[in-house]
């Protein structure tokens, strides 16, 4: 089996149990969506491609920031968020796995939405969004740098009405490489409260 391995302290816990597996001899081999995961999914012993060698997935497992009812999510405060998108864009199911405090009614309700940007472009888009309070993501007083290198923008929304319309906004502006609002792509969500996990699928 070929697995997309997000990234985040969900993922890692899923990491250790996977690791488990494969040392009772399961076959699989991980696509690692930053270099976190990679490093971890190295240390477990799990065996690692790349999408050179495995163009098409059979499943990506994730975890989120946040988790809308129709399982829209908003994803990249790790700084992957491109990485996570290209490897769950591949999978032929891409599955969400997070607690119940990352469920929200709208996208937008706690976390910011992410925007990785170039770093040539990162005051322009700024000023493109500044309607949107953009914030340059700091790092020990320097600017946060994505597992690409490039800057990240935190953009202080609220609750979206319309995230669609603000990814179309996102995609269109040049300089931005991607965006953290990840809609219609989850297949399913496993969300765990403090006595059971509950499964929920995505309608359309």
């Amino acid at each position: 089996m070929l697995l997309g391995l997000g990234t985040g302290s969900t993922v890692r816990h899923f990491l250790e149990v996977l690791a488990a597996r494969v040392r009772a001899g399961l076959g699989v081999r991980g696509v690692p969506t930053s270099l976190s995961t990679e490093a971890e999914a190295t240390r477990l012993g799990i065996p690692l491609t790349t999408l050179d060698e495995a163009p098409e997935l059979d499943l990506c497992i994730d975890g989120a920031d946040e988790v809308d009812p129709a399982l829209g999510c908003l994803k990249g405060l790790g700084g992957a968020l491109v990485r996570e998108k290209v490897v769950a864009s591949v999978a032929r199911r891409f599955i969400l796995i997070v607690d119940g405090s990352k469920m929200v009614p709208r996208l937008g309700t706690v976390a910011p939405v992410l925007v990785e940007v170039i770093p040539f472009a990162a005051s322009a888009v700024a000023r493109k969004l500044d309607d949107l309070s953009p914030r340059r993501r700091e790092k020990n007083g320097e600017p946060f740098l994505s597992d690409n290198g490039n800057h990240v923008l935190e953009l202080a929304t609220g609750p979206l009405a319309d995230p669609a319309a603000l990814a179309a906004r996102l995609d269109g502006l040049p300089g931005v490489l991607d965006h953290g609002l990840f809609l219609g792509m989850a297949h399913a969500a496993y969300v765990a409260t403090s006595d059971r996990v509950r499964r929920f699928d995505r309608l359309s």
